[in-house]
């Protein structure tokens, strides 16, 4: 009998909860929880973000490796998983500093299933036992328990301990819903357990046996050293924390953030797709997990819900249309077509809805607002307008007026139409996939059609700057860095793109060691330092990152990129925050209330840095780049298998699936890289030098062509494959190399 069956086996074993440190078989919903008591305080501890001190430490996206510390009444206990079998898991805790006699403080190990099943435990093999329809899971510990207790249900056993102390027996029971093995740190200090799965108690119990005499494996390696050391790591373990089991829609998705939450669930739509992107770094099952969850609060109105919690559904209004970038970002990483066929009725109905229910003049340029339907909370106000930028108190709204015969904000909303714009654009290139040529041809209209109207109207001459405008007048004060979004959609001409690179660097406005501020540093809003008035925010720094490399304006994307990692690692390096925003005048994280500390798309401040050495480009494809500084940064997904990148001595080497593909010595950038077992191609940006790219594991007599702009290139035997010639060139080359097949 299972439970929950539509998540990967790898995955199963999982720290499923809103409690870090319970490990959870989600099929079968048995749960193994740690439980802290301290007989000081005479307090106990699930160890739960929200109430109990917590650092997050690594955590594989599969669970394979998870790592935490936490602190209870000045004892400090530090927790580990592995596994290696998807059937098996080994915990272990170690008490790293006491803050009272370690036979007063009581580590208990729970056993329980959510379908109430009763856990028996048998003292003299020191096993426990959980019989689910006709599978059986059993722990086995390193050492016996103390003694054992039997509760109907986890809150009546830390009630038990709060009410009657560490030393009371009468609890003491072999057969309950919940089985809690208890343990003290100074008997104990270092401790272990195994759960294992089976199909019998004896395969079961011998599988959890052998699991713990296995011991632990050595420390994991980095996922990222060198040139932005640490950021692929972060990635990881932002997104692995911050995914669990939503158990009123049964589903898994990467929420927001566990340790802050709207009820037992809440999608935020811009959040989840953020969401998706960052999964989809390492796992295509996740990412289309969290692309389902996004696409599922789509309205039979035809936008996508702002919000829907499980209190609440905004569904009178929508936020920035960034799914089709994130589709396409998502299908140029893994080269699956079906995560783009799964989404693109829902966003093509999205930004249709955009163009019928946000354009009150028939102009082509949007406003913000707030439909009448449903019943979500601010509907019909000025704030619930706002909300359909994110932007919720930004300072560009200060000057809006809400209509409520159009049921819009009075201004024209930049951000919302360079993302709106940008939508159309990234919906023409899914539909031309997915063989929709009348779509196609629609939304590329769309996009051109707007893309002028941006220039053309939302471009302030007097200061030299894009800015929200109202729609029968002028142009409204207060800037954000959605000035610089023109660049991500593709709507500044050059003259005004040059311009707004002056804007970028100006330390009075957008400049300066912390950016990019989300209102000007002149701004009297920028005082304030609350949410969107003055603070940072990653995905704001993501876009218009985006949007300088889309201009060719490489150093200042990188600048931007450098800046965002330093100001993540300020806080992640020291202390494990990952901060939904930070003070854009010191860089701190935890500064203002309002902040969240393990937010989901902190990571996208490191995503830039990985970025910056490998990336897949919505209009460039899958890109490298070869500094020539010392680096690894891998395995990452890309549509030719796992990929890893190491560049050493001025020489990269990539590989696919732990198998070397590629070595070049030329300090440059390769864009639109296809690997298959047929082709390599890849185009090649100006070089200063003559040098190399081998293509190991090939032999030169499997080469049926090589050329370079058309051009035949030179290949011979190298020490492990074929190596090509590549002369020093000022332009880019298109270097094509094709196979005989097996």
């Amino acid at each position: 009998m299972l439970k929950h069956s539509t998540v990967p086996l790898m995955r199963a074993w999982n720290s499923w909860s809103d409690r870090p440190a319970e490990m959870v078989f989600l099929p079968l919903g048995v749960r193994v929880t740690p439980v802290l008591y301290s007989t000081r305080s005479r307090t106990t501890s699930a160890i739960e973000p929200r109430r109990d001190t917590v650092r997050l430490g690594r955590h594989a996206i599969d669970g394979s490796l998870i790592e935490l510390e936490t602190e209870h009444s000045g004892t400090t206990v530090a927790f580990r998983t592995e596994k290696s079998d998807p059937f098996a898991v080994r915990g272990s805790w170690e008490g790293k500093a006491g803050g009272e006699w370690g036979l007063r403080f009581w580590l208990t190990v729970a056993i329980s299933a959510d379908s109430g099943e009763v856990v028996t435990h048998e003292a003299g093999r020191n096993v426990t036992l959980v019989k689910i329809g006709t599978r059986f899971v059993a722990v086995a510990t390193a050492e016996a328990p103390v003694h054992v207790t039997g509760h109907d249900t986890i809150d009546d056993l830390r009630a038990d301990f709060e009410a009657n102390g560490y030393f009371y027996t009468a609890s003491r029971k072999n057969e309950a819903p919940v089985i809690a093995l208890r343990f003290n740190l100074e008997m104990m200090r270092l401790g272990a357990y195994a759960a294992a799965v089976a199909d019998s108690a004896e395969l079961a119990i011998v599988k959890a046996q052998t699991c713990l005499a296995a011991g632990h494996p050595s420390t994991a390696p980095t996922a990222h050293n060198g040139t932005y050391e640490g950021s692929l790591d972060a990635i990881r373990d932002v997104v692995a924390w911050n995914t669990i089991w939503d158990q009123t829609n049964s589903r898994p998705y990467t929420a927001v953030t566990r340790i802050w939450n709207l009820g037992k669930f809440a999608v935020w739509y811009n959040d989840q797709l953020f969401a998706a992107l960052l999964a989809g770094v390492f796992d295509a099952d996740l990412a289309r997990e969290n692309m389902a969850t996004a696409m599922a609060s789509a309205t039979p109105q035809g936008n996508i819900a702002c919000i829907v919690t499980s209190n609440d559904a905004w569904v009178d209004r929508s936020q920035h249309p960034n799914g089709a970038l994130v589709a396409w970002q998502l299908y140029q990483r893994t080269g699956e077509r079906s995560l783009l066929a799964a989404s693109y009725d829902a966003l093509a109905r999205n930004q249709r809805w955009w163009r019928g229910h946000r354009d009150p003049d028939a102009f082509g340029l949007l406003s913000c607002g707030t439909s009448d339907v449903g019943e979500g909370l601010y509907k019909g106000t000025h704030f619930a307008a706002r909300n359909e930028t994110g932007m919720d108190n930004s300072a560009t709204h200060d000057e809006a007026v809400y209509d409520p015969i159009a049921r819009t904000l009075s201004t024209f909303d930049l951000g919302l139409n360079c993302a709106a714009v940008l939508d159309a654009e990234m919906l023409s290139k899914i539909a031309e996939v997915l063989g929709k040529d009348d779509d196609a041809r629609e939304f590329a209209a769309i996009a051109e059609r707007c893309r002028k109207l941006i220039s053309e109207n939302l471009w302030d001459e007097s200061r030299n700057i894009f800015a929200n405008r109202q729609r029968q007048g002028g142009f409204v004060r207060s800037l954000s860095p959605t000035s610089f979004y023109p660049l991500l959609c593709g709507a500044a001409t050059p003259e005004q793109a040059e311009k707004l690179l002056q804007h970028l660097s100006n330390e009075t406005t957008f400049g300066g060691d912390y950016v990019l501020p989300n209102a000007t540093r002149d701004d009297p809003a920028f005082a304030d330092n609350v949410y969107w008035r003055g603070r940072i925010w990653p995905n704001v720094n993501y876009m218009v990152w985006l949007g300088l490399r889309r201009y060719g304006f490489a150093a200042g994307a990188s600048k931007l990129a450098r800046q965002s990692y330093e100001l993540f690692m300020k806080s992640w390096s020291t202390d494990r925050i990952a901060a939904e925003n930070y003070n854009a005048t010191t860089g701190e994280a935890m500064d203002q209330g309002d902040t969240d500390p393990f937010y989901i798309w902190a990571a996208m401040l490191p995503l830039m840095a990985v970025g910056e050495i490998i990336d897949f480009d919505p209009w460039t494809g899958w890109t490298l780049h070869n500094a020539g500084t010392d680096l690894s940064v891998g395995p990452m997904l890309s549509p030719s298998g796992m990929l890893s990148v190491s560049i050493a001595n001025g020489l990269l080497e990539m590989n696919l699936d732990g198998r070397a593909s590629l070595k070049t010595n030329l300090q440059t950038s390769f864009t639109q890289i296809a690997v298959s077992d047929a082709r390599f191609s890849c185009t090649i940006a100006p070089t200063s030098s003559d040098g190399f790219l081998a293509l190991p594991n090939v032999e030169p007599d499997r080469i049926v062509a090589a050329r370079l702009d058309g051009q035949e290139v030179r290949f011979e035997a190298g020490s492990d494959g074929a190596r090509l010639d590549i002369m020093k060139a000022a332009h880019k080359r298109k270097l094509d190399v094709y196979f005989l097949t097996v």
